[in-house]
């Protein structure tokens, strides 16, 4: 038995590093998603969209660096980025995009089950069940990668000046 009172308080445990399978696992569901986003003809834009928008919601720096990187290399525009947490008062997002970026957040918050039916019949009229059914598993595998991040608290390092 290990004795827990040498170990730092603050030191958290890298709970992919610590439990690889596991991690590989949910790499593989996301993998999976990517490609369900794909195969239904969501753009790599989009998915990002829908990836730092939950990031965003459950405040996982890790996950908002690594998605706003990509997100700006599939062509994100700053200013889309830059108003993304307030996308209802925008005109900036086409009524698809609207209705992927509900979709993800009533997946994010399922408590709200009102606004989870308003979000989901938005949905109705603007995506296709290929597309929904992708949102909901892009939404639920970076709620996943969020809470392993969040957990584990993984460092964001500043980028070098280019």
């Amino acid at each position: 038995m290990s004795d827990v009172t040498a170990v730092p308080v603050d030191r958290r445990v890298f709970i992919d590093k610590q439990s690889p399978k596991a991690y590989r696992a949910l790499l593989a569901a996301a993998e999976a998603a990517r490609e369900a986003a794909a195969d239904s003809g969501l753009d790599r834009g989009l998915v990002e969209l829908v990836n730092l928008r939950v990031s965003q919601i459950n405040g996982c720096a890790y996950c908002l660096n690594v998605h706003t990187r990509a997100a700006l290399q599939a062509g994100e525009t700053t200013q889309r980025l830059g108003v993304l947490p307030a996308w209802r008062d925008t005109e900036l997002f086409t009524p698809r995009e609207r209705a992927a970026l509900a979709l993800a957040e009533a997946t994010t918050t399922p408590a709200d089950a009102t606004a989870q039916d308003g979000a989901y019949r938005a949905a109705r009229e603007a995506l296709t069940d290929e597309e929904i059914s992708a949102v909901i598993w892009v939404a639920i595998t970076i709620n996943s990668f969020n809470r392993v991040s969040i957990m584990s608290k993984h460092p964001v390092r500043a980028i070098p000046a280019q």
